[in-house]
């Protein structure tokens, strides 16, 4: 689903989860990705794409950290 702008109060922080492919003829692949219309809104935007994927690694290491802490405590 495409988020709109009016959906996003301007200036907002958008996490891009989604990608759309859009026609692009100087691109090898013929097209490239680019996020929603949110992102023409909002003060500050992930990048598109490959904003997402860093951010979950983060956050897989720190649950393992903190699960892992947790056993030690225990």
């Amino acid at each position: 689903m495409m988020i709109k702008g009016s959906c996003v109060k301007p200036g907002a922080a958008v996490i891009v989860v989604g990608t759309n492919a859009i026609d692009d003829p100087s691109r090898k692949s013929g097209y490239r990705l680019v996020g929603d219309e949110a992102c023409k809104v909002a003060g500050w935007v992930t990048h598109i794409p490959g904003g997402v994927g860093p951010m979950t690694v983060a956050m897989l290491l720190k649950n393992t950290l903190d699960g892992a802490k947790h056993d030690i405590a225990q």
